[in-house]
């Protein structure tokens, strides 16, 4: 059985998805309601940048939506699937894919996330970290030894757990940035600051999560034709309401990308395919399962020969 898989923020590039615009009509076509849905020409951002300004959270991601919903447009008849997952920006992509909202819907409340996200690091100034080479549960224990209950200021979570020994940290920025050495010292092989504009998967997105919940709550939302894996659950959801309800919890809890890899091997899962920007969640999967076949999508060139 195949599953579809979506990366999140990280994975966007200057010049994406312009070769899939100038292939692929429809490509083109759900760019230019893009750029309507947007306000601004999300499409000269992707193609020619700067850098800068595709990094800031407002444009990356919508920018990977969209990217990720042309893929799976184009590939829908020819790459049947079973099961759909994205890691963190990724789960909307995952629920496009699997017929939960369609492509404005899904870019809407995209849209909204990425700014409600930037205001979010405006107003508590946030960082990440990735720890490499640490048992997860002695990061999680670490983090809860170093947050001080209520205290947004001395607040580190563990907010993404990528694969095996991978582990991404969030909070404060000042306060991580401070206790970066403590995971080190604890046996961390590396701890690295990440460039990301706020403090994701952490509490210190609260004043988001509860304007997105509106939205989300608002949103018109089908039951999903295939299971999605939840980030916060790490579980398969099919019903509308349980998919609104783990979508609201997604922004503060942390990503489980490990577990929820395990869980779809387990349930069968034989075949990853990443479509987006990039090749991270096929490293990730490798790194965390074995016997699997991995493959992706990304460029005009590789959907062509998947329709060929």
């Amino acid at each position: 059985m195949n599953a579809l898989v979506f990366s999140g923020q990280g994975s966007q590039y200057v010049g994406m998805m312009r070769d899939l615009a100038d292939a692929f009509p429809l490509a083109q076509q759900m760019l230019e309601e893009a750029d309507s849905i947007m306000g601004v020409s999300l499409s000269t951002i992707c193609f020619d940048g700067p850098a800068d300004t595709l990094k800031e959270t407002r444009y990356t991601q919508p920018a990977l939506f969209v990217h990720e919903a042309i893929l799976a447009t184009l590939l829908r008849d020819k790459l049947p699937f079973h099961a759909a997952a994205g890691h963190s920006l990724g789960e909307y992509s995952a629920l496009f894919a699997a017929g939960v909202v369609d492509f404005a819907t899904g870019l809407g409340l995209v849209k909204l996330r990425g700014e409600l996200m930037f205001r979010a690091g405006e107003t508590f100034p946030g960082t990440m970290a990735a720890v490499v080479g640490l048992d997860d549960d002695k990061v999680r224990e670490l983090c809860e030894s170093l947050t001080e209950a209520g205290n947004m200021e001395k607040t580190v979570v563990a907010a993404n757990f990528n694969s095996p020994g991978q582990v991404v940290i969030s909070g404060s920025a000042e306060y991580l940035r401070s206790k970066m050495p403590d995971f080190k010292a604890a046996g961390a092989k590396m701890v690295k600051e990440l460039p990301v504009s706020g403090a994701f998967h952490s509490p210190l997105l609260q004043s988001a999560q509860q304007e997105l919940e509106k939205a989300i709550y608002a949103a018109t939302m089908r039951d999903a034709s295939v299971d999605v894996y939840s980030n916060a659950l790490a579980k398969a959801l099919r019903k509308a309401d349980e998919i609104r309800a783990a979508l609201v919890q997604q922004l503060t809890a942390p990503v489980l990308w490990t577990q929820s890899v395990v869980a779809m091997k387990a349930a069968g899962i034989t075949t990853f395919y990443e479509l987006g920007p990039g090749n991270v969640l096929q490293g990730l999967v490798k790194r965390t399962v074995s016997d699997v076949t991995i493959g992706g999508f990304d460029t005009a060139e590789q959907v062509k020969t998947q329709l060929s």
